[in-house]
């Protein structure tokens, strides 16, 4: 009974350790770029755009692949201010 609580301590011991070492080796940065554009657009989802609602469009524009001209909703100076914030923080690469 004993040996197998050690074991299992032993085990568990090893098994956080890889996870915390995996964690920290494959870290990957998150693109903030898609919550402020999120932010940015009208927020009705109404999916006139072609995507799945306002996170749909935003997580294409952060990507490169949407245009903010298929926003129906939105006004003149918002697509200007998305079209600037995109041109002021480009993707990472």
């Amino acid at each position: 009974m004993f040996k197998a609580l050690l074991m299992m301590l032993v085990l568990g011991g090893l098994v956080g350790l890889v996870l915390g070492f995996a964690s920290k080796a494959f870290h990957v940065e998150p693109d903030h770029r898609q919550e402020e554009l999120l932010a940015m657009l009208p927020g009705y989802n109404c999916g006139g755009c072609g995507y799945p609602g306002c996170s749909g469009m935003a997580s294409a524009l952060a990507e490169g692949t949407g245009s903010i001209d298929k926003c129906k909703p939105s006004k003149a100076d918002t697509k200007e201010a998305i079209r600037q914030y995109l041109a002021d923080h480009p993707k990472n690469a």
